[in-house]
């Protein structure tokens, strides 16, 4: 990650953030890029190249390792243009509002170079000023262009006579080589779990390792939701000799897109976890790391390599990131979902981003529309909700499904079919009206089967529409998936508001009453809590799971009580209130 700023625009759906390099990268900013849509990513290179006049030779689907190629080529393209905005960009003159200008004035007023650009304005013209302009120049450089891959969305894939390929053209594998193959210097973040087969692909990859000085070329992001996910995730990759060089924890309900809950542990006592015990884990996975290259007989690190702890999910204000980084002394932050309202950062088409500007806070919902089978975070306004229930209304529930990118479900079939598919509801509904249920409850089965949608085609839609490139098979639909925190930002920003706005310099939070990041997602696990309870069924396993769960959660709450004592935040009437909530829920042994 660029050093020169505090904060990264994490992965944005498939299409959001898809070309946020573009945009960002050369003022320092470092953003995530969802490679899972090949073909979203061959038709944003066609765009690219047209628009910058460069020839354009496509890569057809069905073409050898098409994905891996198509992948490269899409992020070896990103690389050139942010290469060449930055060449661009160290000729212009220091004018007030042009894009040299812009890159220093972003940059946090407590960064070295912030203050020597200031001393540069404050200087008569003359061969000293000229002579500071040029340093500052030199010093100008992008922030990372990472790449993003949901380990777990890795469905096989065959030839053209319908063999199934080997395991090395699976998705996320394909994805990952892709990315390997590139030209850029920077990380992939692996997120949605761990893939056995991916890791040991990945132990194939040359990138990976130290090169004779003990550099890596590429760089092992993991997203992880607590302390125990990234000590596992950690130790396998490192007796394989794969360093990873950050943790990126995400809360596991106050976050945007798929929402992976702990079992009701909470962000602050997940993240006084990593603090204690993050310089025995980079010890202990420094040493299996050494030794695992001892035993390929390959160069090794001299010393431990860095190892980021960085956080994002439900930030939102500077005094929140400013304690993250001082009190948990976390490396950066990450800010995804407000970024929605940015245009000069995200890809968000006109129609939805006005509805995301006045959406109130009921707009935003935790539902179950993802064909993963994980709650997926969901925004009641889109036109993709609107076309779900239009389909369902008319008899017709359910997606055409052309990219497959979901595809799991063999309950009907021998081949996967997607739980979001046309093909799929109408089978699950037959199934359903065989049983002779009573209405009650079959309109509750019948509203979990229509309650999944099309992702691949909803979440890319966005990026196609902004740039008026052609959509395929005519589904413009869009589907939106941000973190509930964005119900306190009303309106359209530029990228200056926001990135002011993180550092300080100027508030952007509506009129709505904002509890403290993790009171928020407090209030978030209590809900999933209660929703956890109404639909429980005679189990006694899960009845200690979720007493287990409210335990948690009330031991967050004591620790955020003596952090709320030690660091006087207004949290403590918030944390007495929720604390009352959960004593109040009951969860018996078993329900009949």
């Amino acid at each position: 990650m660029s050093e020169l700023h505090s904060f990264h625009i994490p992965v944005l759906g498939l299409g959001y953030s898809i070309d946020t390099p573009a945009k960002v990268a050369r003022f320092g900013i470092s953003s995530v890029i969802s490679v899972m849509d090949d073909e979203l990513l061959e038709q944003m290179r066609r765009f690219y190249c047209h628009k910058l006049k460069i020839p354009f030779i496509p890569i057809q689907a069905d073409e050898h390792d098409s994905r891996a190629r198509r992948i490269t080529a899409y992020l070896d393209l990103m690389k050139d243009i942010v290469a060449a905005q930055i060449a661009a960009m160290k000729k212009l003159p220091f004018e007030k509002g042009n894009d040299l200008d812009k890159y220093f004035e972003l940059l946090p007023d407590r960064s070295t170079l912030k203050v020597k650009y200031q001393q540069m304005k404050s200087l008569p013209e003359g061969s000293v000023k000229e002579n500071l302009q040029q340093e500052l120049r030199k010093q100008v450089k992008a922030g990372d262009i990472d790449v993003n891959i949901m380990v777990k969305v890795d469905k096989v894939n065959r030839d053209k006579t319908g063999r199934p390929l080997p395991s090395d053209y699976c998705d996320a594998v394909a994805a990952f080589r892709g990315f390997a193959n590139s030209d850029l210097t920077s990380s992939v973040v692996l997120s949605a779990g761990y893939n056995p087969r991916l890791y040991a692909y990945m132990e194939t990859c040359a990138e990976l390792f130290p090169d004779n000085k003990g550099q890596l070329k590429k760089k092992i992001i993991i997203k992880v939701s607590d302390y125990r996910s990234a000590y596992v995730q950690g130790k396998i990759l490192a007796k394989k000799g794969i360093w990873v060089s950050e943790f990126r924890i995400e809360s596991g309900l106050n976050c945007g897109g798929h929402a992976f809950a702990t079992d009701g542990i909470l962000m602050g006592p997940i993240l006084e976890e990593f603090k204690n015990n993050r310089h025995a884990l980079v010890a202990e996975l420094y040493a299996l790391c050494c030794d695992a290259h001892g035993r390929r007989n390959i160069p090794s690190f001299a010393n431990p390599p860095g190892l980021k702890i960085t956080v994002q999910g439900g930030i939102g204000t500077a005094a929140e990131q400013d304690f993250l980084h001082e009190y948990y002394e976390v490396d950066a932050t990450g800010w995804g979902s407000p970024f929605l309202l940015v245009p000069e950062a995200t890809n968000v088409d006109d129609a939805t981003l006005q509805q995301l500007a006045t959406a109130q806070q009921q707009d935003y919902f935790l539902s179950d529309a993802s064909p993963l089978g994980v709650p997926f975070n969901n925004f009641r306004k889109s036109s993709a909700e609107k076309q779900r229930q239009e389909r369902a209304d008319k008899g017709r529930p359910g997606s055409p499904c052309y990219k497959k990118l979901l595809v799991s479900n063999t309950e009907f079939t021998d081949e996967p079919i997607c739980t979001a598919s046309r093909q799929y509801q109408h089978l699950k509904i037959r199934q359903l009206k065989e049983q002779n249920l009573p209405a009650e409850l079959y309109d509750k089965e019948y509203n979990r089967i229509i309650e999944k949608d099309c992702l691949c085609e909803g979440l890319t839609a966005p990026a196609l529409l902004k740039e008026d490139i052609p959509i395929p098979h005519r589904l413009k639909a869009v589907s939106i998936c941000p973190g509930p925190n964005l119900a306190y930002f009303s309106g359209i920003f530029s990228l200056s508001d926001m990135v002011d706005h993180i550092y300080g310099r100027k508030n952007l939070l509506n009129s709505l009453r904002r509890p403290h990041m993790f009171v928020n997602e407090l209030n978030l696990y209590i809900d999933y809590l209660k929703k956890a309870v109404k639909d429980f069924t005679p189990d006694a396993k899960r009845s200690k799971y979720l007493l287990s769960f409210r335990d948690n959660l009330l031991s967050g709450i004591g620790y955020y009580k003596k952090l709320a004592q030690a660091f006087v935040f207004s949290m403590q009437n918030d944390l007495c209130r929720a604390e009352g909530e959960l004593l109040y829920i009951n969860i018996p042994a078993e329900r009949a």
